[in-house]
């Protein structure tokens, strides 16, 4: 029988930012709000864990960026950022080259000075190449920036984090790269950007202050008698898992990390350096301590480093999706299970599993301020 009292007005499925600023919100309008993490951890991928005196991004370097001036606000209640700047270095096969493609790169790369003279070598390779209307990634990556650049810097990383070749790839996934014919290597065009001071998962437990939190619960496992005790639930797992893949599996792509202390104050020089030939088997390398500076939170040096070498793969039941795979046939497959979703009554889908969709954090959380508004 269904429990004629429930405890709390919603129950909410994952600690990550969409459901932290939804309990934030539904708390703080007065509701009864319960948040439960299969992990034994808050913070979802963005959690942050102190190593060495450094705030290690355990599941992939996450730098906060936005032109949502309501978004940045609502961050600054809960933790101060730095100014960090999203500079990342390509590496191929030793040669270094400025992110994203500005003028520094195309000096390397062609020894041109002026943006005429880059915009001209850019313009001759794409009439080379005889591109009109780019069919997938591969041509549209020629014609936003040349071969040469496709074939150094974005033919093997493309070809590793998607693990598929690029001319198998739709056009989409690079139409969003900045390409600048100015000197600028600021990654984001946004007004306000940087890495909340003491990590992530102190900005989340903010958030989190004064709501009752179970981490280590996994929600399949307890499904009956939790529902039984709430009257709506927030669901921010993967959606397909919500109705025991009974359509069929979406498709995501996963990422191993590699990480490692050293034992010296400077590895690479960078939070983030790209490895864009295909031999090298490792996407990327992040080293931690530069995303506050190198500093601890008195600003000491810290004489240790930490890096995180990154290996992305195909998914499987029992990895950690990423990054779902938007192409034609795992998009039809979520239309058939976001109708299945809308029949549920009392159970929102949100976020970036639930929605099967790739959002930065600045956007999960403009959708979970808004849906929280509908919910009060």
């Amino acid at each position: 029988m269904e429990r004629a009292y429930k405890m709390y007005d919603f129950l909410i499925i994952g600690a990550g930012l969409y459901g932290a600023v939804c309990a934030r919100e539904l708390t703080d309008a007065g509701k009864k709000v319960l948040v439960i993490d299969k992990r034994s951890h808050i913070a979802g991928n963005v959690y942050t864990e102190k190593i060495e005196g450094i705030n290690v991004h355990k599941y992939g370097a996450h730098i906060f960026h936005t032109n949502n001036k309501k978004v940045w606000d609502y961050v600054q209640r809960f933790a101060t950022f730095n100014r960090f700047t999203n500079s990342p270095v390509a590496n191929y096969k030793g040669e270094l080259y400025s992110l994203p493609f500005n003028m520094y790169t195309f000096n390397k790369m062609w020894g041109v000075v002026t943006p005429e003279e880059a915009a001209a070598k850019i313009e001759e390779q794409r009439r080379e190449a005889e591109i009109t209307e780019p069919k997938n990634l591969e041509e549209q990556a020629i014609s936003l920036v040349g071969t040469d650049i496709y074939e150094k810097l974005i033919k093997g990383y493309t070809q590793k984090q998607w693990g598929r070749p690029c001319d198998q790839l739709p056009s989409f996934i690079i139409k969003r790269l900045p390409v600048r014919l100015t000197f600028d290597n600021n990654y984001f065009n946004a007004l306000y950007q940087g890495i909340p001071i003491g990590g992530y998962t102190k900005m989340v437990e903010n958030m989190l202050s004064g709501i009752e939190v179970r981490t280590g619960v996994d929600f399949f496992e307890h499904k009956e008698e939790l529902i039984a005790d709430a009257k709506s639930v927030i669901y921010t797992g993967p959606i397909d898992a919500y109705f025991n893949y009974s359509l069929g599996n979406l498709e995501y792509r996963s990422v191993r990390f590699e990480n490692e202390i050293l034992d010296k104050p400077n590895f690479q020089g960078n939070a983030a350096v790209n490895y864009t030939d295909a031999e090298t088997p490792w996407t990327r390398i992040i080293e931690h301590k530069w995303f506050e500076f190198g500093k601890d939170e008195d600003g000491n040096d810290l004489p240790k480093t930490v890096i995180s070498r990154e290996y992305s793969s195909e998914w499987k039941p029992g990895d950690e999706p990423y990054y779902p795979v938007n192409d034609e046939k795992n998009s039809k497959l979520y239309a058939d299970y976001k109708a299945l979703a809308e029949k549920e009554n009392d159970v929102i889908f949100g976020g970036r599993l639930g929605e099967y969709k790739y959002y930065d954090m600045d956007q999960v959380i403009a959708v979970a301020l808004e849906i929280s508004v509908s919910l009060k």
